[in-house]
């Protein structure tokens, strides 16, 4: 949107040829979900629409311009959207990037073209304008693809949440108030009235703001190269522990077995009830040992409760499952690890604290329930417990450095648009997570 074609004003055919320009850059860098004719023909109804659209807004009243700078912006969220495999979220972060660099993209272009034309070094004629167009639009999308391709890998595992989503968007509403301060209110002390200042305010703020969604876009991706990192080792180190649970596991289905061929002997020539009683009770304690082999069908979930199971029997602690492990599968393998393990490791750190072998209980459910997936994770325990905004308060001395587990449940769940609760009631803890499928 640039108003009126005249000296003060931009005119709307450059911001639409840059707003096209930065959503082919990137539609680019990200995962496609259309390509070949798909990708053209959509592409080609988008342009259609947006330039009908900006076109016949060219020039519109003051009141009308933030309905229309909102409604294109929808236009060009829709292109990515429809064009990369993206959720609306990251859509919604780089259609905010992508306005940004287009209007950067276009003031920039005229801020040079007027000055040019204002000390009489240019003639207002067709082939100055698309010669700047060509050199202007031509070296600053050229730059930002080779900055952007950088990150194309990143760009496919980076997960945007609504906090992220946040702050991008308010740089953005920030940038874009003060670079056009000066056509919406011509008198305040960010204002000016010379088209010279106007130009110079706009273009500096709009590379401002490319300059920090990009920096932004950066931190970002090392954040998540390194969450990814850590989860890869954490990962490992669940495989090696699950690996090393087979392998006791094998040693002991060898010594057991010579074992309980005595023992079922002996039960043969035993005809007292009791004794026999005796020997099937500790037969079965020692069965027990094998079912630290879980198969839910999730294989990041099978690891962690096949290494908390054995834990748990070195603590006599029981611990059951009931898991329907597949409906896990739309869930990052990163936060089934974070949930489960955190919520199992504060279930044990409770139950280990109670005197009563029979009373040290963990149970965990995961089914699906109409259109929620429910988790539940119970256990027994001593004492009070405490909360705080929600939160149980940890039993340490140092507080500084606990309490991060439950805080880490909530927010994976709220990351896929759920909710986390708990409940506690006659020495029984219960941790619930609802995630909408």
């Amino acid at each position: 949107m640039g108003g009126t074609v005249g000296m003060t004003n931009t005119p709307g055919i450059y911001y639409l040829i840059a707003y096209i320009l930065s959503g082919w850059l990137y539609i680019s860098v990200n995962p496609r979900r259309l390509t070949g004719w798909k990708l053209v023909g959509e592409q080609a109804v988008y342009i259609l629409a947006l330039s009908s659209f900006m076109l016949w807004t060219d020039g519109v009243n003051v009141k009308f311009y933030l309905p229309s700078v909102l409604f294109e912006m929808f236009l060009v969220w829709l292109s990515l959207f429809l064009c990369c495999r993206m959720d609306w979220k990251r859509t919604t972060y780089f259609c905010i990037r992508t306005m940004m660099l287009g209007e950067f993209a276009a003031s920039l272009e005229w801020q040079l073209f007027y000055y040019f034309l204002s000390r009489g070094k240019l003639e207002w004629t067709i082939g100055w304008n698309l010669l700047f167009l060509a050199v202007i639009h031509g070296a600053v999308f050229s730059l930002m693809y080779l900055l952007e391709r950088r990150f194309r890998e990143g760009n496919a595992v980076m997960r945007i949440t609504g906090k992220e989503l946040g702050v991008a968007g308010t740089m953005a509403v920030v940038v874009y108030v003060v670079s056009n301060m000066s056509y919406a209110i011509s008198v305040s002390p960010f204002s000016s009235q010379f088209p010279a200042e106007i130009f110079i305010i706009r273009t500096l703020a709009d590379f401002g703001g490319v300059c920090i969604l990009f920096a932004y876009h950066i931190q970002q991706q090392m954040l998540t190269t390194q969450l990814e990192k850590d989860f890869l080792q954490h990962l490992l180190q669940m495989q090696y522990d699950n690996y090393r649970v087979s392998a006791e596991s094998v040693e002991l289905v060898n010594r057991k077995y010579h074992d309980l061929k005595h023992q079922i002997q002996v039960l043969r020539h035993t005809a007292d009830d009791a004794e026999k009683n005796a020997y099937l009770d500790y037969m079965e304690e020692e069965i027990k040992a094998y079912e630290a082999q879980n198969k839910t069908g999730n294989q990041v979930l099978d690891i962690i409760l096949a290494t908390k199971s054995l834990q748990c029997q070195k603590l006599g602690i029981s611990l059951t499952c009931v898991a329907e492990g597949s409906e896990l599968s739309f869930m990052h393998p990163m936060d089934v690890s974070a949930l489960f393990g955190n919520a199992l490791d504060n279930a044990i750190e409770g139950v280990s604290k109670i005197a009563q072998p029979e009373r040290r209980l963990i149970h965990v459910s995961v089914a699906r329930q109409k259109n929620f997936l429910r988790i539940r994770i119970e256990n027994c325990f001593e004492g009070d417990i405490k909360f705080e905004n929600g939160m149980p308060v940890t039993s340490k001395t140092d507080h500084r450095f606990h309490g991060f587990g439950t805080k880490s449940i909530c927010r994976i769940a709220e990351r896929y648009g759920g909710s986390m609760t708990i409940d506690v009631r006659e020495n029984w803890f219960e941790l619930r997570v609802l995630i909408p499928l």
